[in-house]
Parts: C-alpha cells; sequence; structure tokens
C-alpha cells in the first residue's frame, strides 16, 4: 500500500463516520421548523449528545486534512 491508498482509506472511512455521527445527532426542531417557526431552546451539550459533537468535530478535521495532504503530497505512480 502506498501513501495514495491510505489518504483514500482515512478519507472514505472519515466521511462514512462523519455522516453517521451527524445522523445520530438529536436536534429539537420539530416539523414547524421547515417552514420557518422553530421555536428553538439553545441548551448546552452534555452527555453522549457532546461526545458525538466532539466526534463530529475530530472526524471533520481528519477528512479535510486527509483532502489536503492529498493535494499538496505529489502523486506517486
Amino acid at each position: 500500500m502506498n501513501i495514495d491508498n491510505i489518504l483514500q482509506t482515512i478519507t472514505v472511512i472519515s466521511s462514512i463516520l462523519m455522516v453517521l455521527t451527524i445522523l445520530l445527532q438529536q436536534r429539537g426542531a420539530s416539523l414547524g421548523a421547515g417552514f420557518g417557526s422553530s421555536g428553538e431552546l439553545f441548551t448546552t451539550r452534555r452527555g453522549i449528545d457532546k461526545s458525538l459533537f466532539d466526534a463530529t468535530v475530530v472526524l471533520a478535521v481528519i477528512f479535510i486534512l486527509s483532502i489536503l495532504v492529498g493535494l499538496i503530497l505529489p502523486a506517486s505512480n
């Protein structure tokens, strides 16, 4: 395995995990929020919600860094 394959694997895995963590997060939005009448109450994140949020941020950083490193490094054939 060369560095290109490793970076592509990291990018794909981090993107799939990021999508999963985003979908697992709960939002306080109801059906009315889709039509502009959201009565959301902003609270602090606690417990598993905070852990999911932190994991999403870490996965997003890994995803972006893997793309940038893949762009910076010369392609090896």
